[in-house]
């Protein structure tokens, strides 16, 4: 792994709490840079040092009845075809077609195939054998992806799930045991084509699995947001990657949540025991992702110092020992200042907006489903305003699809009589994504300190300023 990414934590936070004060806030950033994006576009390998990273792909397409429908499947060959064109030469690779059990597309046997010329055009081929006939058990899908990715443990493992339909050919409980088999094996980007399919059963997989999931009304938009997909995979240049946080003792983790690209709660994620938890990331590239923690720790006197969390990102690696790739500090320190310890950070503030706004529109859109429409649209108005408030123009726009702005400001909303099941699909699917905080290098947009760390040394963890660790640990 000599050639990985070079890794940054920042932590964005307020550390002074009143006297008494116990929980603690902080943004933690995590960037990787230092590698270009992947250039692979069907001619040959790309020429970058994501190349080098070794990779298997897993294509899956629903091939149930309902996909030979208003052109889905015609779009969907399309869509493998372009993932197809995109792969890297060298990686391993395989496209399945789903129905109430999957089958093999390419190649016939249950493995992968080694991508080179020859392998990607009859591929390509083999794509065109897919038909629509047959019901939907995406658990089924998915323990085929598991076994093709068994013999790929230390590759980035990655799998695309298409579905235009609801999993109606197995149990709620079937599905469930499938994601929990296949939890940690791969990393599954899912999408839902049309509006037939079930938005809270693609975000219960693409969370299962760390991947993400997308509505795409249009079959016609397929074939762009599959190459987009794969040439993201193929950027991804190391595996299995988890957010490691200590915390001192009798201090405690509340909650973990993944907030940049999309809002996650990871806190139930945990693994580990004492003082000590890992949650698992997934492959990463060169990307930036945002973590909001909140740490509980024992009350303090004034003037006292402690660090409330040390966050590590790390590469677990039984045989050879955890390769850690960088590490920052979370920190408490009890002041009389009233004016230090009100200030709220400002990127503390705007991810918390950007929390309860994905709540805000499920649960509104939960309650108009419902026929409350008091609650969706009290809901609803909330979501106007935290739309505004953090600044998410895709999803102020949806908004407008779905209710009639009366006064941004107070959140007066009536709800739309007439609402396309595309429009609300698309609502609750993207009320998940975020918009990234702006921010400057040492400095916090508000004046609050930051605490800054990259690749760990030999002189432990750096304090606020790139001092030590303070002087009580708690």
């Amino acid at each position: 792994m000599s050639d990985l990414p070079e890794f940054t934590i920042r932590v964005d936070q307020n550390p002074y709490l009143p006297a008494g004060g116990r929980e603690m806030h902080a943004i933690v950033t995590v960037e990787a840079s230092g590698a270009a994006p992947g250039t692979a576009s069907g001619a040959g390998p790309a020429d970058t040092a994501a190349s080098s990273a070794e990779a298997a792909e897993v294509i899956i397409i629903d091939s149930s009845g309902s996909m030979s429908y208003s052109g889905k499947m015609a779009a969907a060959k399309r869509a493998a075809k372009a993932a197809l064109n995109v792969l890297r030469e060298g990686v391993h690779f395989a496209v399945v077609a789903g129905a109430n059990q999957p089958r093999m597309i390419y190649p016939r046997e249950q493995r992968t195939a080694r991508l080179d010329a020859a392998t990607r055009q009859e591929a390509l081929t083999a794509v065109n054998r897919l038909d629509a006939a047959g019901g939907t058990a995406i658990g089924s899908w998915l323990r085929l992806a598991d076994r093709l990715f068994e013999d790929h443990r230390d590759a980035v493992r990655h799998a695309i799930l298409l579905t235009d339909g609801k999993n109606q050919h197995e149990s709620d409980a079937e599905l469930d045991a499938a994601l929990e088999q296949c939890s940690g094996s791969f990393v599954c980007d899912a999408r839902g084509v049309g509006t037939d399919w079930n938005v809270a059963e693609l975000r219960k997989i693409a969370s299962a699995l760390l991947g993400t999931f997308l509505d795409v009304p249009d079959p016609q938009d397929l074939e762009a947001d599959f190459r987009e997909m794969t040439a993201a995979a193929m950027d991804k240049r190391v595996a299995d990657v988890v957010l490691r946080v200590w915390t001192p003792q009798n201090a405690s983790l509340r909650f973990l949540k993944q907030m940049v690209p999309t809002v996650e709660d990871l806190t139930a994620r945990r693994a580990g025991s004492g003082q000590i938890g890992d949650y698992p990331l997934g492959a990463w590239g060169a990307e930036g992702r945002e973590y909001h923690l909140c740490v509980e720790v024992p009350a303090g006197d004034v003037g006292r110092q402690m660090r409330a969390a040390w966050v590590k990102l790390v590469v677990p690696d039984a045989g050879e020992g955890d390769r850690e790739l960088a590490a920052g500090n979370v920190l408490a320190e009890w002041t009389e200042d009233e004016g230090k310890s009100t200030r709220i950070n400002a990127r503390v503030a705007i991810h918390t907006g950007q929390s309860e706004l994905a709540e805000a529109i499920q649960e509104g859109l939960e309650a108009r489903r419902e026929g409350d429409e008091e609650h969706a649209t009290a809901r609803l108005g909330r979501a106007v305003v935290l739309a505004g408030e953090v600044g998410n123009e895709q999803i102020a726009g949806l908004l407008d699809r779905v209710v009639d702005v009366i006064d941004q400001e107070s959140g007066t909303v009536r709800l739309k009589k007439e609402v396309s099941k595309a429009d609300e699909m698309s609502l609750d699917t993207r009320s998940v994504r975020t918009v990234r905080t702006a921010h400057r290098t040492g400095e916090a947009p508000d004046g609050n300190p930051r605490t800054r760390a990259t690749r760990p040394t030999s002189q432990g963890p750096p304090g606020p300023q790139g001092s030590r660790a303070p002087r009580d640990e708690g």
